[in-house]
């Protein structure tokens, strides 16, 4: 091969790597949209959870853009890029889940049964 066909196949892998990084982000953002939704706008007696916009959609951009680049890096055969990007993502969905990131409103997490 020569300089010219490394060069471009190198381009047409970092591009390719730069849109998986972003429909990881769109993936991650889906995933945020119906949570987000019920806790801004207050699902319950009008109670909002702005922690679901300053945490939540931060965290789950980053875990979407994580998992994907963790997926490329895979297929491409890269393995320890993709172990560290999958502890990386380990280490997104443990933040996640220590400040419940996808939690609603307050009031309808310790809302008795009969709500």
């Amino acid at each position: 091969m020569d300089f010219e066909q490394t060069t471009r196949c190198k381009a047409v892998t970092g591009v390719a790597g730069c849109l998986i990084a972003v429909l990881g982000a769109m993936a991650g953002s889906a995933v945020w949209l119906p949570y987000g939704r019920r806790g801004l706008f207050g699902d319950f007696e009008g109670e909002t959870n702005q922690d679901l916009l300053w945490l939540g959609l931060p965290i789950l951009v980053l875990a979407g853009t994580t998992a994907a680049l963790a997926v490329f890096a895979a297929v491409r055969g890269r393995w320890r890029s993709a172990l560290v990007l999958a502890a990386a993502l380990a280490g997104l969905a443990a933040l996640g889940y220590g400040f419940d990131v996808l939690a609603g409103p307050q009031a309808t997490r310790h809302c008795a049964p009969s709500c």
